[in-house]
């Protein structure tokens, strides 16, 4: 799994996007530079322009995750999955 998730990030960085059928889509989104404020003194700041990983389910799993008549989740509210 490490190594599917370093293939992702390499991928990404390279401003690829990355597509697992049934799965979804991993990309990255630009956000520009901007004028921000410090919350503690209410002082402008420049904040500088940086990628954000986005992840967008594909419909497979969007339809799985919200089949009518699956098992209940446990008392938590979500199912353990183990993937070691």
């Amino acid at each position: 799994m490490n190594s599917v998730f370093d293939e992702i990030t390499v991928a990404l960085h390279r401003g690829d996007r990355v597509e697992l059928r049934g799965f979804g889509v991993f990309l990255t989104k630009r956000r520009p530079a901007r004028t921000g404020r410090n919350p503690r003194d209410g002082a402008q700041i420049q904040v500088s322009a940086k990628a954000i990983p986005a992840f967008k389910s594909g419909k497979e799993m969007h339809e799985r995750l919200n089949a009518i008549g699956d098992a209940a989740p446990d008392e938590e509210g979500s199912k353990a999955v183990s993937l070691s």
